[in-house]
Parts: structure tokens; C-alpha cells; sequence
């Protein structure tokens, strides 16, 4: 059977917490969708992952900090590749609505 899904479904309002589900999980691949709310980010959570990650920003805006202080803004449409141990938070996120992404890791 065939499962239809929309990627902005079940999309609450005002959540304190950034939410990562799992949409496709393959031995060396994940797809997840990420939602994330201005109130939910913590300036201190970094990310370096062992493995490449490509990600693109569907609805909001967001601002990624690097480790070497380079700050990258993402529109919707926006995407972009980081590199396997590539330290990485998210600076800030929308203000009026939640922040979703799509983030392929691989």
C-alpha cells in the first residue's frame, strides 16, 4: 500500500522543544524532518555530526553559526551541505511561525 503524508502536517503551534522525526531510514541514509521554534534553541547546542548532512529550509528563516564564526541565513528554498564533524548550531530561528526543515544525513 501506498502512504500519502504532507510535510506540514501535524505541525503544533508554540512547542518549547525542537522536534526531529524520522521520515526515511536506510542503513547509511536518514531523512528527517526538523521543526523548530524560537524557544526551543539553546545558543549552547552544537552540532558535529560523523557523517555529511544536506540540508534545506522549507518554511521560516533561520541563521546557522559555524565554528569558525561564519554565519549562514536560510530563506525557504535555501539549502546547504556540511560536512561529516563540521561544528554547527543554530543561531536563531523565525519569530512568528515555526522553522521546518528537511536534513538528509548520509
Amino acid at each position: 500500500m501506498i502512504l500519502k503524508k504532507n510535510i506540514f502536517d501535524n505541525i503544533q503551534a508554540g512547542s518549547g522543544i525542537e522536534i526531529f522525526e524520522d521520515l526515511l531510514k536506510k542503513e547509511n541514509l536518514k531523512l528527517e524532518r526538523i521543526i523548530s521554534y524560537p524557544n526551543s534553541i539553546s545558543e549552547n547546542q552544537w552540532y558535529g555530526q560523523a557523517h555529511d548532512e544536506w540540508v534545506i529550509l522549507l518554511k521560516g528563516s533561520a541563521a546557522l553559526q559555524f565554528e569558525n564564526d561564519e554565519l549562514v541565513e536560510l530563506l525557504p528554498g535555501d539549502y546547504l551541505f556540511i560536512p561529516a564533524h563540521t561544528k554547527h548550531k543554530v543561531q536563531e530561528v523565525n519569530n512568528n511561525e515555526p522553522t521546518i526543515w528537511l536534513a538528509l544525513h548520509y
